[in-house]
């Protein structure tokens, strides 16, 4: 099973993944990643917030720090572990729950934003996810998605040179072979993107949908440990 794989392959990663995104948490991308986000968040006033796939929890902190209530679920244990270690080195506490994205078990309208970065392109049924999470949105409310056609690009570590500290120096061969064929496996399952995202986000119901191509330049300027080779979209999609 294509979950289980997946699970399983970042166990493997949850460790240093953690210690990139501390980092990262203070890098000159907190910023970054918040004047992106803001684009997005209703003004003034304290949001109900469900960071989905949330890793080690790097946008769960980065929007408590700006005083929201944010919860972050995982699929993989071994990251909602490392994510609650991390809240005792931060200081920070939003709620971590081990739970499948596709199916998050919350009632209807917990939630004022829901927020994800680089998961939409792991879900073997993103359809049933996007309508799930339509359910889970207030009225009004809104999808961040940050994300990127994995599936569809060419091995771009070759064509840029990335620096020895950067994660995909660290990782070691045999976990580049399983990402590689984990790739190739849900490739079956998808369409092009973000063209694909926008009909199945249709479907679940959303009305008013953006897409923004320009936010990998702003976000990846330079070459450094957190830059991403291939290049992320944002889809914002409001209930």
């Amino acid at each position: 099973m294509i979950k289980n794989r997946i699970t399983h392959y970042w166990s493997h990663r949850a460790e240093g993944f953690a210690a990139q995104r501390v980092r990262e948490f203070y890098s000159e991308k907190r910023d970054r990643w918040l004047t992106e986000i803001r684009r997005y968040l209703p003004e003034g006033k304290t949001l109900r917030i469900l960071d989905l796939g949330t890793g080690t929890g790097f946008f769960a902190f980065l929007l408590m720090a700006e005083g929201h209530q944010t919860v972050g679920i995982d699929l993989t244990p071994d990251m909602i572990t490392q994510a609650k270690q991390m809240s005792e080195k931060l200081g920070l506490s939003p709620q971590f729950e081990v739970m499948d994205a596709e199916n998050p078990d919350f009632p209807p309208e917990s939630f004022d934003v829901l927020i994800t970065r680089n998961l939409t392109w792991t879900l073997p049924h993103a359809a049933v996810a996007y309508k799930a999470w339509y359910q889970l949105l207030s009225p009004g409310g809104v999808l961040i998605n940050f994300d990127a056609d994995y599936c569809s690009a060419s091995n771009s570590d070759e064509e840029v040179e990335l620096p020895e500290n950067h994660a995909h120096k660290l990782v070691p061969e045999y976990l580049h072979a399983e990402n590689d064929a984990i790739t190739e496996e849900l490739s079956a399952y998808q369409m092009p993107r973000p063209q694909w995202d926008i009909q199945l986000l249709v479907e679940a119901g959303f009305e008013k949908i953006a897409v923004d191509m320009g936010v990998y330049k702003r976000i990846y300027a330079e070459v450094d440990e957190f830059y991403n080779p291939v290049p992320i979209f944002t889809i914002a999609a409001y209930k």
